[in-house]
């Protein structure tokens, strides 16, 4: 099974990385067309554009015009060592085996607005591109436009080369958007958490961003390739809920 998941706004470039495994990312030609046109950006557009604060918007201006290739392990970092936001705690990479991160390589897709896909070892250089933004470029009005088929194609791809039947969805909306799902080569299938709270079960973006990451790293640990080994997960607390799953839903609920 191929899994995708969200990139992060959060970065770390400072600690060394865990792994000396890394790759090339396949669309660093569409990602150099990117930057050429986010450099005609203000401070204040990318304030405006992202809707972050001066600061942020003056630390991204600075990234887009400092960001150059090629990218060595000198200048950049794995992707999947160098997100830091909930799904990433969840999966906890840095505690991988080299193992685990050959594994990955196989069976992880990171979307990203940037880079447009990613795997988990590719090398990156500091960002932030939110997939959902309305920017416009010379492909259109936003970047989902940019990526056109691009992204579906490339996980078509990596479904081919491994063989991989099913495709597990552990990406937030924004991001899997990007994908066409009518096109996808695998059957898509999307686990749900949902966490009790005020006597019923809910989804708390929190908490689900970081469960995401948790079954993320079983299915990678386990190297499971078959949907029905998925209710087996039971990382924090989480446990399969039949009464709430449905065929290609998955539900995983945890009580307080």
């Amino acid at each position: 099974m191929l899994i995708v998941i969200s990139p992060a706004k959060t970065l770390d470039f400072e600690s060394p990385a865990v792994s000396d495994i890394y790759s090339d990312a396949s669309f660093l030609k569409e990602s150099r067309l990117l930057i050429k046109e986010l450099r005609n950006l203000k401070v204040d557009d990318i304030a405006n554009l992202m809707g972050i604060s001066a600061n942020l918007a003056q630390l991204n201006f600075e990234r887009f015009h400092m960001w150059s290739t090629p990218f060595t392990k000198e200048n950049s970092k794995q992707a999947l060592l160098a997100f830091k936001g909930d799904v990433y705690t969840g999966i906890n990479a840095s505690t991988f085996s080299d193992g685990d991160f050959i594994q990955s390589q196989s069976n992880l897709r990171i979307l990203s607005g940037l880079y447009g896909v990613l795997k988990p070892m590719d090398l990156i250089q500091a960002y932030r591109l939110e997939m959902g933004k309305k920017i416009k470029t010379s492909r259109g009005e936003n970047l989902y436009q940019f990526w056109g088929d691009s992204i579906t194609k490339s996980i078509n791809k990596s479904l081919k080369a491994s063989n991989h039947k099913h495709l597990i969805n552990l990406a937030s909306n924004e991001y899997f958007k990007s994908i066409d799902k009518k096109k996808v080569q695998a059957e898509i299938i999307t686990p749900v958490f949902k966490d009790l709270k005020n006597g019923e079960y809910k989804i708390i973006s929190f908490f689900a961003k970081k469960a995401r990451g948790l079954m993320t790293r079983f299915i990678i640990q386990n190297k499971i390739t078959d949907p029905e080994d998925l209710k087996a997960f039971d990382l924090d607390g989480y446990m399969y809920n039949s009464m709430l799953s449905k065929e290609r839903e998955p539900v995983f609920t945890r009580d307080h």
